[in-house]
């Protein structure tokens, strides 16, 4: 009597096969790729910066005009602040809008070849002494800030 077929029959083991987890493992790594490729810089973005910096320093001219007496600005390599004249000398400006503020990490200011800390003063019509060109750059991108003498301040690429 032949042996039955039936009887050779292993039991199936249930379980993945390589090319299942091999499509899982793929699907994974791309999925975590887009995630890391998605997530914003910590520091943030260079035009944030020049868009803070450009935002405060509209701020520090409209406080000349509102009270009424001199506010500058000052600008240093490694970061930016504000001062109004009262009692015939510049004090810092407490109030939060205007701390004194640090560039990002990595970002390098240059203020129109000027090395150290250049000032900026707004008189009480909200007129500067004297214009400014700010250059912001880190990992190969730049942003320009201008304080015109009139006052303005623009950001351009």
């Amino acid at each position: 009597m032949p042996i039955s077929a039936v009887g050779n029959k292993r039991p199936r083991e249930s379980g993945f096969t390589l090319v299942e987890l091999m499509v899982v493992i793929t699907i994974i790594g791309l999925a975590s790729a887009v995630v890391v490729l998605a997530m914003p810089d910590p520091r943030g973005r260079l035009s944030d910066d020049a868009a803070r910096f450009a935002v405060r320093t509209k701020a520090a001219r409209d406080l000349a005009i509102v009270q009424a007496r001199p506010v500058s600005v000052w600008v240093t390599p490694a970061g930016y602040g504000f001062e109004a004249r009262a009692g015939g000398r510049w004090q810092a400006v407490s109030d939060k809008p205007f701390e004194v503020a640090k560039w990002s990490d990595g970002t390098q200011a240059a203020i129109g070849g000027i090395e150290g800390r250049e000032r900026v003063v707004f008189d009480e019509t909200g007129v500067a002494d004297h214009a400014i060109d700010l250059r912001l750059s880190r990992d190969g991108e730049a942003r320009d800030v201008r304080i015109g003498a009139d006052g303005s301040v623009v950001v351009g690429g």
